[in-house]
């Protein structure tokens, strides 16, 4: 009549045998370590002949390659993409600092409607003219000085030759009809000019 109580405490070593012994009869398999389930893999797998070893590293490179040329493609797209973008705000910064500019111009217009005194709509379109060199100046603009400058190809744009009026003008700048310009000491644009002959 007395029943014998089952001992639940799995963690006696006397457990662990039976629980260890009824899993391997049950089919299941234990734990590996890795080097051990990679030497039964390699034992699995049967041997590999020279040409689909070959196959296999064909195949290793083409995945390789299409990775590569597609990261590449990627990285162009993304370059072409940031230069379109520079491109179109690259005179942000110009156009931002001639605002002001503008308005004055726009003052100067309205005040010039009802203004008498001519010497003061002079020395208002002088100060915005001012204003203006003085903004590109601290860009990097700067006016070319070509008159009495020996004529140079690289700076200056001949449109006609005179008999110089003294002879040492003769191959030199004799006047100048349009300024040229360096941005950060390059040539912008050309000083158009009249060249003694």
């Amino acid at each position: 009549m007395f029943k014998k109580k089952k001992n639940h405490d799995n963690n006696t070593p006397e457990n662990k045998d039976n629980v260890a012994e009824e899993t391997k009869l049950a089919g299941e398999e234990t734990p590996q370590t890795e080097e051990n389930a990679q030497e039964q893999a390699a034992a699995e797998q049967p041997e590999l002949s020279a040409e689909d070893k070959l196959k296999e590293e064909l195949a290793q490179a083409n995945d390789k390659y299409l990775r590569l040329y597609a990261e590449f493609d990627n990285f162009r797209r993304r370059t072409t993409k940031e230069r379109v973008e520079l491109l179109q705000t690259a005179g942000k910064e110009v156009i931002v600092s001639l605002l002001p500019v503008l308005d004055d111009f726009e003052r100067a217009i309205k005040s010039m409607e009802t203004a008498t005194d001519l010497t003061a709509i002079k020395e208002g379109v002088m100060l915005v003219q001012n204003k203006v060199k003085s903004i590109l100046g601290s860009k990097g603009l700067k006016e070319m000085d070509a008159r009495g400058a020996a004529f140079d190809a690289d700076l200056h744009e001949a449109i006609t030759n005179i008999p110089a009026p003294l002879d040492e003008l003769k191959g030199k700048v004799v006047d100048e009809l349009e300024k040229g310009y360096y941005l950060n000491d390059k040539v912008v644009r050309f000083a158009k000019v009249v060249v003694g002959a």
